[in-house]
């Protein structure tokens, strides 16, 4: 599996980047019943912020925002799904203990880590936008009387202006 087909089935849940159990399963190489009996078996090496169980709400958001509606056969799932976390995919690895599972979860660790990366450049590059803002908002500052007269002017060039009548004909007095 490529790192672009891993980002996309890394999503956020509570703000945390995680992957669910089934594509976990997936990805190692196992059922998804099995992910889920060697993590129970396990359960001590799963504290929360490694893997939780999402809710109901929390599932039906993500249905929808994968614009899926699988229900797995007979009436849908029994429980609801896992999720792990960084830590707990690699956690995961080491309770399956099987060589695919550790070659995949080096490439997972691999996708959080860009992943994160790529999320540190975005919040560089927030801060130098703001930064530009608040440059240009003082800017401004310096220069708003100068805006004023300016809007001022274009506001008089807008308006409609009434043109002036002139009288047609003679005007006593007037000379010619």
């Amino acid at each position: 599996m490529s790192n672009n087909n891993l980002e996309s089935i890394i999503v956020t849940v509570r703000g945390s980047r995680v992957i669910l159990a089934a594509d976990l399963a997936l990805l190692y190489g196992v059922s998804t019943k099995r992910l889920n009996e060697q993590v129970k078996r396990n359960i001590a090496r799963f504290p929360e912020d490694f893997m939780f169980q999402l809710e109901i709400q929390e599932l039906t958001a993500l249905r929808s925002q994968f614009a899926t509606s699988n229900k797995e056969g007979r009436g849908g799932r029994r429980i609801l799904p896992y999720a792990f976390t960084e830590h707990g995919a690699v956690m995961a690895a080491n309770v399956l203990n099987s060589e695919l599972a550790i070659d995949a979860s080096i490439l997972l660790v691999r996708t959080f880590i860009k992943m994160r990366s790529l999320l540190a450049e975005q919040v560089e590059l927030k801060k130098r936008l703001q930064d530009i803002e608040r440059r240009l908002t003082e800017g401004f500052k310096d220069h708003e009387n100068e805006l004023r007269e300016i809007r001022f002017a274009i506001a008089l060039l807008e308006a409609p202006q009434e043109p002036k009548k002139q009288r047609i004909g003679f005007e006593p007095g007037a000379e010619a």
